[in-house]
């Protein structure tokens, strides 16, 4: 039997024989600074283990192909190998792009790549789709903001237009005391729709995930434009679910609106991620050339707003961005402009260095935080600049972002990175949304939804994704097993880890009924049924 998942330019064919488990796994320069400084400082060397690491989550992997087998699986009807073809991200995001962009060097040019001047602008971020019965996806295009409307979760023969949008203006959630805001303000609606199952939010965060240094909360904006927090993301509760990921949190909810993410800071350690990158374009004075760094919550969002206002400049991107663990220890940021080539450049005088106050950085959100510099040629035959960007916190994090470009456009090589893949796909609709094929996920629902004496049922499903926590909310539900799922779902919308599911399933190892007596033509025919009356 060959069950497939087509969706574009993917093929996911389940595998699942045998008994055995196989896992191959024009803006003006920022003036909110405290200090400037004309002369040298000392730093460490940029080359160290840590910035190594810290390079390495920005590295594009290379294509998977990952193998699935399961013979739990094979008990629910599939008996003939198949495999997945994906992309692999780094993040939740994707993280990418990650969940935020992934980037690569300019040299190593992939179909993948996208360039700055193909992004969507700020006008842009709000997508709609029009879902059924059968629900679907609707995804924000490189912001990591993603809706899952699961099967069933609008009544049949009805047909909803739903949309999504991201706050690009002042917020209007005003943090209180030391509570810092750590992502988008999204809205999805129409505000009056009622579903049947809850649907998965997917909103991004810059927090650096602890439960022992954050206190993070889940906050909906009210008709009357106040704020009210839903629930702390620790805290149990049978209206919503919030798991937070790495780089993401997905919310199960029952009501549109508009949702964000508030983070209380419980101890000095606790971490923002900051995306920090340098554009360069030249000056009416073509002898001068700007350099402007940005630091950003790691948010795709965040960073597109960024690229946005640059390329209406004529902005260039110039080497690829890194991330900055920002501390919460009101220590303040240094952005530093080193190893200018003597007699070919020089900086403007107490230019060389700026400090941002902490306060500034921390609460960052209001608007991208950007430091410029202004360096000058000596004379016009210097094409060629390279020189090292250090942005470093006080008793902290450091990052070396290095410049080494060409003053002549024809010359530049442009810096790139990776799209999502779901970048072209807004809205999908019906099973193409999902990862999982809607027989086989019909199968696991009977199968776990059951009790079972040894305790091999819904709750060990959901232990064994990872869902350790506020199980009493999928008690609530008429199938918890439907709705781990759809958390799975979610979570997985950009590597489709079908192996990871089977691999949870081989664990369990428990069996509803046999299965693998069925012939390929019976399942097959039986899907055909199920499209054909849901109209597809």
């Amino acid at each position: 039997m060959r069950l497939l998942h087509h969706e574009k330019n993917k093929t996911i064919d389940f595998l699942l024989p045998g008994n055995s488990l196989l896992l191959n796994s024009a803006m003006q320069p920022d003036l909110t600074v405290s200090r400037t400084y004309s002369g040298p400082i000392c730093l460490q060397d940029p080359l160290d283990k840590e910035l190594m690491t810290e390079s390495s989550l920005f590295n594009p992997l290379s294509d998977i192909k990952v193998k699935v087998q399961s013979s739990f699986m094979v008990s629910l009807g599939v008996s003939e190998r198949a495999e997945y073809h994906g992309k692999s991200h780094s993040g939740t995001f994707p993280h990418g792009n990650n969940r935020s962009f992934s980037t690569m060097h300019p040299r190593n040019k992939t179909p993948y790549i996208q360039n700055l001047s193909s992004l969507p602008t700020r006008t842009e971020l709000r997508t709609t789709g029009v879902f059924g019965h059968l629900g679907g996806r609707l995804v924000m295009p490189n912001t990591g903001v993603s809706l899952l409307i699961p099967h069933g979760a609008i009544p049949e023969e009805n047909s909803w237009e739903i949309y999504m949008s991201i706050n690009q203006g002042e917020p209007s959630l005003q943090s209180d005391g030391s509570e810092v805001l750590l992502s988008p303000e999204v809205t999805c609606g129409p505000p009056d729709m009622i579903v049947t199952t809850p649907f998965a939010l997917t909103i991004p965060h810059c927090a650096d995930v602890s439960s022992e240094h954050w206190n993070i909360h889940l906050k909906k904006r009210t008709q009357q434009g106040k704020w009210e927090e839903v629930m702390s993301v620790e805290d149990e509760s049978t209206s919503c679910y919030c798991l937070l990921d790495p780089f993401a949190c997905h919310v199960l909810l029952d009501s549109f609106g508009t949702y964000a993410l508030t983070g209380e800071p419980i101890t000095d350690c606790a971490v923002k991620q900051l995306k920090v990158a340098v554009f360069g374009c030249m000056s009416c004075n073509s002898l001068d050339y700007n350099l402007r760094v940005y630091c950003v919550d790691n948010t795709p969002c965040a960073f597109q707003e960024v690229v946005s206002d640059e390329r209406h400049q004529g902005g260039q991107l110039l080497e690829e961005p890194k991330l900055l663990h920002f501390k919460g220890n009101t220590f303040s940021l240094q952005i530093s402009v080193l190893d200018i080539p003597p007699f070919l450049w020089r900086i403007k005088p107490f230019t060389a260095c700026q400090e941002v106050p902490f306060s500034r950085v921390w609460s960052s959100n209001r608007q991208p935080l950007h430091c410029a510099f202004s360096l000058e040629r000596y004379t016009p035959t210097t094409t060629q600049l390279s020189c090292k960007i250090c942005i470093r916190q006080l008793k902290g994090h450091e990052q070396i972002l290095q410049v080494q470009t060409s003053i002549l456009e024809s010359e530049r090589e442009t810096i790139t990175f990776i799209a999502q893949e779901d970048s072209t796909f807004p809205a999908q609709t019906g099973p193409k949304a999902f990862k999982i094929p809607y027989s086989i996920r019909q199968r696991i629902c009977a199968t776990f939804d059951t009790p079972n004496a040894k305790g091999k049922d819904w709750q060990m499903l959901a232990q064994k994704n990872s869902i350790n926590r506020n199980l009493s909310y999928f008690a609530t539900q008429s199938s918890p097993s439907a709705v781990i799922l759809n958390l799975w779902e979610a979570r997985h919308q950009h590597d489709g880890d079908l192996d990871s599911l089977a691999c949870a399933l081989e664990e369990i190892g428990r069996t509803h009924t046999k299965l693998s007596n069925i012939t390929e033509s019976q399942l097959d025919e039986a899907d055909f049924n199920y499209s054909r009356q849901n109209g597809l």
